[in-house]
């Protein structure tokens, strides 16, 4: 408590500073209303963390601080726990974002199963709370995905590839819409198409990861399962074709164009090594 507590203090005082209040706050005991909670969020966090990067240690201080003042806002928490998710900090991060949940599900119970998905792994964590959160919000997204495009990756891991082919199948339906013209996510093409791959249904793979690739030529997943699928069907020549393509993505910089891939891999993400041992296997 000691580290923050000064801080804290220094904040309701009405020196300079990032935190500056603009008027005097309610008395504590109106920590339920909305409109007190938003003045601590403005003071703590709009005038104090994020005018600092997350890197520096005043940001979890000024979380402290909000916790402190207010320790029923569920996006202390959160902001609380952002920095320790990106440093790979999972045992800290994450019974922060637990209660933030408990404070308000309905915000941060997709966020958390986006987390489990992308970050630590916990798959069938994930799928619960995405199933979870489609009951309370069924047409929701996070990160711009749907919740079924997160539930077809975790279950792509699982190895639970039939439920992953429904899973995008329902993310496609809710990207397409209801006149059925809306674009499909290229990373929801290649997904369908690899859990199409893993079902042998290899005419499937190769039409989803083929529209993928019309969307984004250089996606070096796309190219790499494709030539996966060819190579398991006798097409070597395709097969080297789209490896190289893969490989010439990554060495170029190509990536699967989601905001987190520098901070953790998503499920089925590849690597250059990768490229060149399927490039040695389909010379040989």
């Amino acid at each position: 408590m000691e580290k923050w507590w000064p801080l804290f203090l220094s904040l309701l005082a009405p020196a300079g500073g990032y935190a500056q209040p603009t008027a005097r706050l309610p008395t504590a005991g109106d920590c339920r209303s909305k409109a007190y909670q938003d003045t601590l969020v403005a003071r703590y966090l709009d005038r104090g963390a994020h005018r600092i990067s997350y890197l520096d240690p005043r940001w979890g201080q000024y979380c402290d601080s909000l916790i402190a003042a207010c320790p029923n806002i569920a996006y202390a928490y959160q902001q609380k726990a952002m920095p320790l998710i990106k440093y790979g900090d999972y045992a800290k991060s994450m019974p922060l974002i637990d209660k933030a949940v408990a404070l308000d599900e309905n915000r941060w119970l997709a966020y958390r199963g986006f987390l489990k998905c992308i970050f630590t792994k916990d798959y069938s964590g994930a799928i619960a709370d995405f199933q979870r959160v489609a009951r309370l919000k069924p047409n929701g997204r996070e990160m711009d995905h749907t919740y079924a495009f997160f539930e077809g990756a975790c279950e792509l891991e699982l190895g639970h590839y039939k439920l992953a082919e429904k899973a995008f199948a329902t993310d496609m339906a809710l990207q397409r819409g209801a006149d059925g013209q809306g674009a499909v996510h290229f990373n929801t093409l290649w997904y369908a198409g690899l859990a199409a791959a893993r079902l042998k249904q290899y005419a499937q793979a190769e039409m989803y990861l083929q529209q993928c690739l019309k969307a984004y030529p250089q996606h070096p997943e796309a190219n790499y399962y494709l030539a996966l699928n060819y190579r398991a069907q006798g097409q070597a020549a395709l097969a080297q074709q789209h490896l190289e393509a893969a490989q010439r993505a990554l060495i170029g910089g190509y990536r699967l164009n989601e905001d987190n891939i520098f901070y953790a891999n998503y499920p089925e993400q590849i690597t250059e090594y990768e490229v060149r041992q399927a490039l040695r296997e389909v010379g040989k």
